[in-house]
């Protein structure tokens, strides 16, 4: 079988640069001249890293329930990952894991928890009352979670460390 946690580090970058690579051509075509295509081309790229983390946490999720023969992979993976003593792979785990939540159902108790830890996350939510991350951004779609390359790229690499720590192959 496939190691997936290699696959999906190799798949995350791929796509992130032919985002990245997209990205810029609409925005150097910006520059001569506004388009409503071109601005929502800019948000359709937002929105696919959106897609893109969503994605490789639910698959995650199966291949644990799968790998691990439970009914819920990541609690498993969280009581693995306590049991071996990594406690800061296992916050960090659950920081995305509320993150990936939160972009999937909106508010509601991760969003709230992620509110109480916003100073100390590797990444930016939304807070209550605000519309914006970046007032201005023509790009930015409506997700409670900046969704960026580095937190997409997050996603692979935490993917990747919680695989190592439960052998899953």
């Amino acid at each position: 079988m496939h190691n997936f946690d290699d696959l999906i580090y190799r798949s995350t970058a791929f796509t992130l640069n032919a985002l990245e690579e997209a990205n810029s051509k609409i925005l150097n075509e910006l520059q001569t001249g506004a388009s409503s295509i071109a601005v929502k081309n800019l948000q359709m790229i937002q929105l696919q890293k959106v897609i893109l983390a969503t994605g490789m946490f639910s698959i995650f999720e199966s291949i644990l329930q799968e790998e691990l023969s439970c009914r819920n992979g990541f609690e498993e993976a969280k009581k693995i990952l306590i049991q071996k003593g990594k406690d800061e792979l296992h916050d960090r785990f659950i920081d995305f894991y509320y993150a990936i939540n939160v972009l999937k159902h909106g508010k509601g108790k991760s969003y709230d928890i992620l509110v109480a830890k916003s100073g100390s996350l590797p990444f930016r939510i939304k807070m209550p009352g605000e519309n914006f991350f970046e007032e201005g951004d023509v790009s930015e779609v409506s997700t409670f979670v900046e969704v960026d390359g580095q937190f997409v790229l997050n996603c692979a690499d935490l993917i990747e460390q919680v695989s190592e720590e439960i052998r899953i192959e």
